[in-house]
């Protein structure tokens, strides 16, 4: 599971990971996703603090969910 810089941190969410792992693909992607609530704001925010290691990254990106996102 990706791990989060502070080891204070509680687990990352789903919608964390995901956005860690698009931050991951690209120095100039900038992902903005929509929200409704403050409180997903924040979540949506600490998701760059994230890190994943290079195997979470490749296991990410060959899993089959990824296979729909173009290279």
């Amino acid at each position: 599971m990706p791990r989060a810089s502070s080891a204070t941190s509680p687990q990352p969410t789903v919608p964390q990971i995901a956005l860690a792992w698009l931050l991951a693909r690209s120095d100039v992607m900038v992902p903005i996703p929509g929200t409704g609530s403050i409180d997903h704001l924040e979540e949506n925010v600490a998701a760059a603090q994230i890190t994943l290691s290079p195997q979470e990254y490749t296991a990410l990106l060959e899993s089959p969910v990824s296979a729909a996102v173009p290279s």
